[in-house]
């Protein structure tokens, strides 16, 4: 008999009483419930958060992510060329007139303070526009989604990308505040033109800061976020404008800016694009490549958005560039040479001009660096301050005579010689084998430790008999930094290039220690060396270099006519100039003394206009009784052919004889 169904209970009536619970089957229905949630979860984690970047901290947010880009200023702070992309100097809501983040938020985000990170609102208003119009005309992410795609998304139109810009705007928002998100949206997002930020835009498109952006100019910078790299203006600036004038259109109907007035910015002309120049470095590339390897050398690659103020004068670079070839097209391949370079310092070795070659247009190799050759007699201020040290004077007497050490004779160039000279005559007339007996004197392993102490730090410990002579390689930068020594009374600072690093943010990176020289070499034998030096010029073999004020110098020709050199300095600057063939050809014996000292003399005329004429002020009071002005000695005379005596580095030329002007000149013996 089957069973009768359940009594239910009625008024007045004891309740029923309740069937057991199945435990069993209800933990397995909890457990089944719990699973499908993980793996829900665990499947949303797997299409969406996998790879979710992670939040880093707040300062970390206006660097990360950011292509590498350097800004290089002038020792006057003003731009002189961009590297990269450009992303300028961040700016605060404060430093920007009211109308600029208006017109963002206008055009990008209009209840952008009303709103959390997304805005349902805006979604359904553009996907209403989009659908009447058949195309896409109106986005609905919000500024901090904007942000959020450019700090940390790649640039792909998928949902899980929409809902990590979701996940992580939602995370900015409660990191910053609203003006804080703003801030950092219009430093970060990408106006075309490699422009990163605001600050970059306004320089890159009006030639100005972003402190003083017009409302036409703000409206036209609005209009790029949404299309950059198609809406630029030196892309399309018909299209540019257009949109700039439904941003003014927006803020008219809003009334955040004075509808007459955004209307009639509207009817006017589009702002005026600066002819940007920045991408064409010229003359100025040879010092941008040193400066960019040396500032990530300095502060790494971590923080790319770079200000790096260089110490070279722009015009000073300009003249040095326009001097050097001038010279090369007048004389130098006339004269077998194809090659040049020039380095010019202050004297706390501020460098203010580094020509690398002929032309940079067609040629990134940096002589003045990346060039190694041998100095020839450019070296023997080394030498003969060495023996300075060591106790000789200037008017001491040593024999230009032949001399042997083993197997090497060293000769003068030309042949010939004088018999008993001053070293101060010697140093003059660059004569070898003073030079050589010099060194010897000396001890050549310690004229190699005063040329390393001055900076030739590439010379041996123990150098060959043949450094008396300038046998060892050594670059232009480093030879004009071991005469620095010389020019400021025995300190030395050290060629550089950058005073200062700093972010985009105005954040200190690196600066140069302003110090005083560190003494390497003593001030009295330095003026005694500076003196002896001044004759080179005066009436030595740098005639030709003499401008009219106090100015010291050396020539140097090496083997066979390969290199010629010519660095001098006056109290105000320092040049130091080479030229040559880069697959070290010989030159149609071309002397330090000729074409380096003429573009030596050009370049130093242009760099001391307007500087008033004055000679070394760190000279001591005193100077000894044997360091007089030079007056050469008459020479004994020997006849030679004029070919074998074209050379004024080592021997000084006289009047040609009467009885054969062509063919025969008389030279000192």
């Amino acid at each position: 008999m089957a069973d009768a169904p359940p009594v239910i209970p009625g008024e007045g009536q004891a309740a029923a009483r309740r069937r057991p619970v199945n435990w069993p089957l209800a933990g397995a229905v909890v457990l089944l419930v719990v699973n499908l949630l993980l793996g829900g979860w665990a499947a949303f984690d797997l299409a969406f958060l996998r790879d979710l970047p992670p939040m880093p901290k707040r300062e970390a947010l206006w660097a990360m992510g950011r292509p590498a880009g350097i800004t290089f200023l002038g020792p006057d702070g003003k731009v002189v060329a961009y590297r990269g992309p450009r992303h300028g100097k961040a700016v605060k809501l404060a430093e920007l007139p009211a109308h600029v983040p208006l017109a963002f938020l206008a055009i990008e985000d209009r209840r952008f303070y009303q709103h959390g990170p997304v805005d349902l609102h805006a979604i359904l208003r553009a996907a209403w526009t989009n659908q009447q119009a058949g195309h896409t005309v109106e986005g609905g992410s919000t500024l901090s989604q904007q942000l959020a795609r450019t700090l940390f998304l790649a640039p792909e139109k998928t949902l899980r990308r929409k809902v990590q810009e979701t996940i992580l705007a939602a995370r900015l928002e409660r990191m910053l505040t609203k003006d804080e998100v703003l801030e950092l949206y219009l430093n970060r997002i990408y106006f075309g033109d490699r422009a990163y930020g605001i600050s970059a835009a306004a320089q890159t498109y009006f030639g100005k800061p972003a402190s003083d952006l017009t409302l036409s100019e703000a409206a036209l910078l609005a209009a790029l976020p949404r299309a950059p790299s198609k809406l630029a203006p030196s892309n399309d600036p018909a299209a540019a404008w257009a949109r700039a004038r439904l941003v003014l259109e927006r803020l008219a109907e809003m009334d955040w800016i004075d509808p007459k007035t955004a209307r009639a910015a509207a009817a006017g002309p589009p702002p005026a694009i600066v002819q940007e120049a920045m991408g064409r470095e010229g003359d100025m590339g040879w010092a941008l490549d040193a400066a960019q390897a040396q500032a990530l050398a300095l502060v790494g690659d971590a923080t790319p958005d770079l200000i790096v103020r260089l110490t070279v004068d722009p015009v000073a670079q300009a003249k040095a560039a326009a001097i050097v070839r001038g010279a090369m097209a007048r004389d130098g391949r006339r004269r077998g040479a194809r090659q040049a370079a020039l380095v010019a310092m202050a004297p706390d070795g501020a460098i203010r001009a580094m020509i690398g070659g002929v032309s940079r247009d067609t040629d990134r190799f940096n002589r003045v660096i990346q060039a190694r050759r041998q100095p020839g007699s450019a070296i023997k201020p080394i030498v003969w301050a060495a023996a300075l040290e060591r106790g000789v004077r200037p008017l001491d007497r040593r024999d230009d005579a032949p001399i042997r050490l083993g197997a090497w004779r060293p000769q003068n160039y030309g042949g010939g010689y004088r018999g008993e000279v001053t070293v101060q005559a010697a140093l003059i007339q660059s004569i070898n084998t003073v030079s050589v007996r010099l060194a010897r004197e000396t001890g050549f392993e310690e004229v190699g430790a005063l040329a390393r102490r001055f900076g030739l730090v590439e010379t041996p410990a123990h150098p060959l008999p043949s450094l008396a002579l300038g046998a060892y390689e050594v670059s232009l930068l480093q030879l004009a930094g071991a005469y620095q020594v010389l020019q400021t009374g025995g300190g030395q600072s050290g060629p550089y290039l950058i005073s200062s690093i700093t972010d985009a943010r105005g954040r200190l990176l690196y600066a140069r220690h302003a110090g005083e020289p560190i003494p390497v070499y003593p001030v009295f034998e330095a003026a005694q060396m500076v003196r002896m030096m001044e004759g080179v010029i005066r009436s030595g073999t740098a005639r030709g270099a003499g401008f009219g004020r106090p100015a010291a110098g050396k020539t140097g020709t090496s083997q066979d006519h390969r290199d010629a050199w010519f660095v001098g300095f006056t109290p105000d600057w320092l040049c130091a100039v080479w030229i040559g063939n880069d697959d070290n050809r010989p030159m149609a014996r071309v002397t330090g003394g000729q074409i380096p000292a003429d573009i030596w003399r050009r370049f130093m005329v242009e760099a001391h206009r307007g500087l008033p004429v004055r000679d070394f002020d760190w000279f001591p009071a005193i100077l000894p009784p044997e360091v007089p002005a030079y007056e050469p000695e008459r020479p004994r005379v020997i006849q030679v052919r004029r070919e074998q005596a074209a050379s004024p580095d080592s021997l000084e030329l006289a009047d040609v004889s009467a009885r054969e002007p062509d063919v025969w000149s008389q030279i000192p013996y």
